[in-house]
C-alpha cells in the first residue's frame, strides 16, 4: 500500500524480482479490462469516465477472479483500498503481510510532475532520474510516451487527499490484525533495502512454520 505516485510500482518489481510472487496490480488490471471491452471493463469505465471509485463490489470480484486463478503466491499492489475490500479479501483469501510506503506528500508532488508512461507495455519513465532516450519517446518501441490525466499536477493533491482520507481505516484494520508494516522515506532505492529485509524474514519465518 502507499499513495499514488510513492513507488509502489517500483517496489512491487523489485519483490516480484526477489521472492517470485505474482504480480498483480489493481490498475492494470482494470485498464486491461477497458482496453479489452470485457462486461467488467465495459462496467467499470462508465464510473472511471465520470471521475468516480470503481465501486467495491465490481473490484473486489475482479481480484478475487483473478487470485483464485493463481497457481503461487502473490503480491497485491493497489487493493484493497477500503475496508469492505479488505474484509472481502480475508473471507477468501490469507494476507501474510500488508507493506505501506509512506511518503511525504510534497515528494510524490515533485515526483509526479515529471512521470511519463508508455501506454502499451505501461513503462514508466521519470524526467529527472529515469528519462527516456529521445524525448518523449519509448526506448523500447519508440512510440510516444504520454502523462495519465490522474499524474497531472493539477489533479495530485486531491488525490492525495483523497487516497488519505479513503485508506487510513484500511491500515487501521490491518495494523490491528498485526499484519501491517511502514516503511518511511522519499526514494524507492533507499527504502527497498528495509523491505526486501523485513519479507526475507517474513518469508523464513512462514516457511519455518510449515
Amino acid at each position: 500500500m502507499g499513495p499514488p505516485g510513492s513507488g509502489k510500482g517500483t517496489i512491487s518489481s523489485r519483490i516480484v524480482g526477489e521472492f517470485g510472487l505474482k504480480h498483480l496490480s489493481s490498475g492494470d488490471l482494470l485498464r486491461s479490462q477497458v482496453s479489452n471491452q470485457t462486461e467488467a471493463g465495459k462496467e467499470a469505465k462508465k464510473y472511471i469516465g465520470s471521475g468516480q471509485l470503481v465501486p467495491d463490489d465490481l473490484m473486489v470480484r475482479l481480484i478475487l477472479n483473478e487470485l483464485t486463478s493463481m497457481k503461487q503466491d502473490w503480491l497485491l499492489d493497489g487493493f484493497p483500498r477500503t475496508v469492505s475490500q479488505a474484509e472481502s479479501l480475508s473471507k477468501q483469501e490469507q494476507v501474510n503481510t500488508v507493506v505501506n510506503l509512506d511518503v511525504p506528500f510534497d515528494t510524490i508532488i515533485q515526483r509526479l510532475e515529471g512521470r511519463w508512461v508508455h501506454p502499451g507495455s505501461g513503462r514508466v519513465y521519470n524526467l529527472e532520474w529515469n528519462p527516456p532516450k529521445e524525448k518523449g519517446k519509448d526506448d523500447v518501441t519508440g512510440e510516444d510516451l504520454i502523462q495519465r490525466e490522474d499524474d497531472k499536477p493539477e489533479t495530485v493533491r486531491a488525490r492525495l487527499e483523497t487516497y488519505q482520507k479513503q485508506t487510513t481505516p484500511v491500515l487501521d484494520f490491518y495494523r490491528e490484525k498485526h499484519l501491517l508494516r511502514e516503511f518511511q522515506g522519499t526514494e524507492s532505492n533507499k527504502i527497498w533495502p528495509h523491505v526486501q529485509k523485513y519479507l526475507s524474514e517474513q518469508i523464513l519465518a512462514l516457511k519455518g512454520s510449515t
